[in-house]
């Protein structure tokens, strides 16, 4: 008969630490890092570290840690955990942690061959970038440039690159050059789950300003209904 393999004890501790922070913590949640740097990953890392407890696990370790999880609430999430993955445990709210994930993210350059997530605009106004072949790289875009103390000054904003549009060579090169970082890198969080109400919410992204923007038309609506 084949011997049963014996599991190594740190990975036993892994599964035990992993089924405290479920038993006791309000929050499981669990949030994209692909394509995030390792520089920025520690950094949003430490700044989390007060309240939030993240890790990277396995999908096995994972599994064996709801399975010995007194919330069996937690299965709800086992099918979204899937490779480059962060597992971030906490008291704080769902939606409050959201928004600091989205509050932490770095601003970075565009590579070619990314899709533009929104117009790419160069806007007008001095630039550090000395006269000479700029001019005919920039001008390929359609900027209009003019000299001024040997530096190029664009003389009108111009969209560069229209939102769902690929990035090429030459676009990304000039925005390298002048500083203009259209992309941001974090965590995504993809779905959490709430021990409180032992609800899963998938929505977890929230454009603040635009909330905002359509409760005040709201109010406004419903203020002038009630009103007439």
């Amino acid at each position: 008969m084949a011997q049963k393999r014996k599991i190594p004890e740190y990975k036993l501790k892994i599964v035990k630490d992993l089924v405290k922070l479920f038993d006791t913590k309000n929050t499981i949640m669990i949030a994209s890092i692909k394509g995030l740097p390792s520089k920025q990953f520690q950094q949003i890392k430490k700044s989390l570290s007060e309240n939030v407890d993240i890790r990277i696990i396995k999908k096995r370790t994972f599994t064996r840690a709801i399975e010995s999880s007194n919330k069996k609430g937690v299965e709800k999430i086992r099918s979204y955990v899937k490779e480059d993955i962060a597992l971030l445990i906490s008291d704080v709210d769902a939606f409050e942690l959201s928004k600091k994930l989205s509050e932490s993210k770095s601003p970075v350059k565009a590579k070619t061959g990314q899709i533009a997530e929104v117009d790419i605009e160069v806007e007008a106004g001095p630039t550090d970038i000395p006269a000479g072949p700029a001019v005919s790289e920039l001008g390929s875009l359609g900027i209009i440039v003019q000299v001024k103390a040997g530096k190029l000054e664009i003389k009108e904003s111009k969209i560069i690159v229209k939102k769902g549009q690929k990035i090429n060579d030459n676009a990304s090169s000039v925005m390298s050059k002048l500083g203009i970082m259209p992309f941001s890198v974090g965590f995504i969080p993809l779905v959490a789950y709430d021990s409180k109400s032992d609800v899963i919410f998938t929505e977890l992204v929230i454009d603040q300003k635009k909330t905002l923007e359509n409760i005040k038309s709201m109010f406004s609506k419903a203020n002038s209904f009630a009103v007439n």
